[in-house]
């Protein structure tokens, strides 16, 4: 099949009939995935035997960039797990490397130089194995131009689609980014916002930069989302920011969920290390009552426990126990994932193991750039993965009646 593939792409640098092409290409992905989802169904495609894992589901449309042009592919999807095909993972890792290459040379495409790139935070080895790695040596300044165009074009849509439906779960946590900025180098806030709509799937309703995370920087963040169709919200999760509590409020009218981990951080950061382990045990009972009643009075018989040993604690306690045990108003089987941040810190990992190619980004589109793009792949995968929550369980946190499971045929 490699063999295969390059003789493909050799009829392609010798500039054949660009149709033709395209449709081997094609015909040659269609056997390709075909092939795979048989592997992973356990059979073929219409076929009735025993033998059959999964059910198929459809197909979902994705347009995939060649250099022959583009080709629209009908990915096959299953009903349980998710199916991507192999073919296309190179061709994804190498656009999330485009990005890269974007950030690194939009700064100097005035003069081309690669040895402008350390100006901008960015040593010239780095960037000059990515150049190396992509084969992409020698672009001009039109060709830059070009390119990150193409990427800006995408995920300013992606990032200004209409969001539709019912959002009743949002989780927004930032992360820091160095960015060059009057001469100075200083972080900037990357917020990303993502949420659980009725249909039981995730989804990335939104990305933003700012210096700080005031209250009007959180207030202009959740009404451009509302501006763009997010509403239903009914818990936000999120660290404690007294100023994303009142936003929350004013825009959604939802409930604020503190971060139980980074609670937890907090309150034993209060504690002395011989401590840590004894307190680290009781304030877990907390979370292991059955009803918010129950925890609500655990969190009370913890407090005086501790308040006299440990006075900040207990301050701490009094002060946050509405915001921590928040999550137990909503359904049992949401608590895992509603109780933290927890759903994004593998998100957040992602933009920072890109991040760090980059060192230090010109300036806030180049983040937008790189962090959109990579939220956009992201949102992909889940559209075709599995329901991150039930219908019949997120259907008591939503108003919209209709958000049931299917009747049964029969």
């Amino acid at each position: 099949m490699t063999d295969d593939r390059m003789a493909l792409f050799e009829l392609v640098e010798k500039q054949a009939d660009g149709n033709r092409v395209r449709e081997m290409l094609a015909f040659a992905a269609e056997r390709i995935m075909e092939a795979e989802v048989e592997a992973r169904t356990g059979a073929a495609k219409g076929a009735r035997t025993p033998l059959r894992e999964v059910q198929r589901n459809g197909y979902r449309d994705r347009d995939w960039d060649t250099r022959a042009g583009r080709i629209t592919l009908e990915i096959p999807k299953l009903r349980k797990g998710s199916y991507f095909p192999s073919f296309l993972e190179t061709c994804r890792t190498a656009e999330k490397a485009l990005v890269a290459l974007a950030i690194v040379l939009e700064p100097m495409a005035d003069n081309g130089s690669l040895q402008e790139a350390y100006v901008h935070g960015v040593s010239t080895r780095s960037a000059d194995d990515l150049v190396k790695a992509m084969g992409a040596g020698g672009m001009s300044k039109s060709q830059v131009s070009r390119l990150c165009a193409e990427i800006d074009e995408r995920v300013n849509a992606f990032l200004s689609r209409p969001l539709e439906g019912a959002w009743p779960y949002l989780w927004l946590d930032a992360t820091y980014l160095k960015v060059r900025e009057g001469g100075r180098i200083v972080s900037h806030a990357v917020i990303i916002a993502v949420g659980v709509k009725e249909d039981g799937k995730r989804e990335v309703p939104g990305v933003a930069t700012g210096l700080s995370e005031a209250e009007a920087f959180w207030m202009q963040l959740l009404r451009s989302r509302a501006d763009h169709g997010l509403r239903g919200v009914k818990l936000v999760i999120a660290d404690d920011h007294k100023g994303l509590r009142a936003a929350a409020r004013r825009v959604f009218n939802a409930t604020h969920q503190r971060c139980r981990v980074h609670w937890m951080r907090n309150a034993l950061a209060h504690a002395s290390a011989k401590s840590r382990t004894a307190i680290a045990a009781m304030l877990k009972t907390i979370f292991a009552q059955e009803t918010k009643a129950e925890a609500e009075k655990q969190w009370d018989i913890v407090a005086d426990a501790l308040r006299e040993k440990q006075p900040k604690l207990g301050v701490l306690m009094d002060a946050s126990r509405d915001d921590v045990l928040a999550y137990m108003s909503f359904p049992r089987e949401h608590w895992a994932q509603i109780a933290s941040t927890n759903p994004l810190e593998r998100v957040n990992r992602e933009v920072k193991r890109r991040a760090d190619v980059i060192g230090i980004f010109p300036n806030d589109n180049a983040i937008i750039r790189l962090v959109g793009a990579l939220m956009l792949e992201t949102n992909d995968e889940w559209t075709v993965a599995r329901l991150y929550m039930s219908l019949e369980t997120i259907a008591r946190v939503t108003d919209n009646p209709n958000v049931r499971l299917p009747a049964v045929a029969s």
